[in-house]
């Protein structure tokens, strides 16, 4: 064997070492599978303080699937990216845990075709998500009937349509603050109230953290929002 091949043999050794030690010392796994896709990488990510923090990465040449590892503390919103060099964004949000989830889209609707099997989480945030997707098509119905209003100049069927666009809106965050309220015990809670929420009144705010259980208000994202009430009522 050439000095050329053992130093090649010794580097894949120690990549599948390194592969191999970083798997073991994992607590969470995403793996999965991205139909059509032959080449690019895909990332675990995270929110950081200031930007995005990669967690893991895996370049696909051939393969579809991937499996992505890290730690985790506790349960946390995280980010499958998909990077294949076309100029865009690609990101599937999903909420973790301890354990294993599994995420099966398509390269051609890489966000929308998105099956994410894991956490108890998730599945809450499904449940949230699918009543949410009712009203956003609704308010897109509302925005093209206003929209053929405005081209006709029919000024009573806009003036209408804005109201119910504003009823909409209000009962988007009603179904919200409710659905937070009912599932106090979950972490899904305390995150809709930060990034679903936020804009509401901070009276809802406040009863959505008040009904939060001890546990909750421990968890990453339940210190968040009881650090936006404490700062708020100091004010």
């Amino acid at each position: 064997m050439t000095k050329l091949n053992k130093a090649l043999s010794l580097i894949i050794l120690l990549s599948i070492a390194v592969s191999c030690g970083k798997n073991n010392d994992s607590n969470f796994t995403l793996k999965g599978k991205v139909k059509g896709l032959k080449k690019g990488v895909v990332y675990l990510q995270k929110d950081g303080d200031s930007s995005i923090v990669n967690l893991d990465s895996m370049a696909i040449t051939g393969q579809s699937e991937f499996s992505l590892h890290t730690n985790l503390e506790e349960p946390i919103l995280l980010y499958l990216k998909l990077f294949k060099n076309d100029g865009e964004e690609h990101y599937i949000p999903f909420f973790a845990d301890k354990g294993i989830t599994e995420i099966n889209t398509t390269l051609k609707n890489f966000n929308f075709d998105s099956e994410i099997k894991g956490s108890k989480q998730q599945a809450l945030l499904d449940e949230y998500l699918e009543i949410m997707s009712q009203y956003n098509n609704k308010s897109l119905d509302v925005i093209e009937e206003r929209y053929l209003a405005q081209r006709d100049n029919d000024s009573i069927a806009v003036d209408s349509l804005g109201k119910i666009s504003d009823q909409l809106i209000k009962r988007k965050y009603a179904y919200t603050i409710q659905f937070a309220i009912n599932n106090k015990n979950s972490e899904v809670a305390p995150y809709l109230a930060m990034y679903e929420a936020r804009y509401a009144n901070t009276v809802y705010i406040d009863s959505i953290y008040n009904s939060l259980t001890a546990e909750i208000k421990e968890s990453f994202y339940g210190k968040q929002l009881g650090e936006v009430v404490a700062n708020r009522n100091k004010n």
